[in-house]
């Protein structure tokens, strides 16, 4: 589907750039000062039209959270989302991040979520998805010691090839759910494609992973 070009979308950014960080890889390691409390800080990628992370930051005023969304006609549903939500603890990146270790510090991020990923089925594609190894070394150096990964597909194939993907990668899966709405989890808090998707009765797919505790010197 295409999305519509949406030219005020760049003022209206510039006009909340509270939220909208403005030259967020200069923010990288310090990015405790760009919130009003100094707290643990999760991290979404690919925050859609906002549904998830507005949501999180009004349940969980004790986290920071970041969401990034590279296209600029879906990341001001999401603004608007964190405007109307009324939170302080949520900033939106709007950036193509090929490697997080250019936006973020070692051990920076306390906690990554993935949502409803591009599941990229053709083998050919396999290095574009995101629990591909070399996400998840990106993944690792920039999470904290123990730092976890929350991930939700309605993606059969990609939450089997995913839990393959952690496992060889020697990370602790610590919660497999393959229908997460029979739990009536009272703290999920759902995305866009979420609630379309469960609306439909398809299952929607939830894993907990940890990486191993890094060795020092």
């Amino acid at each position: 589907m295409r999305l519509r070009n949406k030219p005020w979308a760049d003022d209206f950014m510039h006009e909340n750039n509270h939220v909208v960080v403005e030259e967020p890889f200069s923010k990288k390691e310090n990015w405790k000062n760009e919130f009003t409390e100094d707290q643990p800080l999760h991290l979404e990628i690919g925050s859609g039209k906002g549904a998830f992370i507005s949501g999180m930051g009004k349940q969980h005023p004790e986290i920071n959270f970041i969401g990034i969304e590279r296209v600029k006609s879906v990341i001001v549903g999401a603004l608007r989302k964190v405007l109307d939500a009324d939170v302080s603890n949520v900033r939106l990146l709007n950036v193509d991040a090929s490697d997080l270790r250019d936006l973020f510090g070692d051990n920076e991020v306390d906690q990554i979520y993935l949502n409803f990923s591009d599941p990229w089925p053709k083998s050919r594609h396999e290095k574009r998805r995101l629990t591909f190894h070399t996400f998840l070394e990106q993944y690792e150096a920039v999470l904290k010691p123990g730092g976890q990964i929350v991930m939700k597909t309605d993606n059969q194939q990609l939450f089997e090839y995913s839990l393959m993907s952690f496992s060889q990668y020697g990370c602790k899966i610590e919660e497999v759910n393959l229908d997460l709405h029979t739990l009536e989890d009272p703290l999920n808090v759902m995305t866009e494609y979420e609630e379309k998707f469960s609306n439909k009765g398809q299952p929607i797919y939830r894993c907990r992973v940890r990486f191993p505790e890094k060795l020092t010197d």
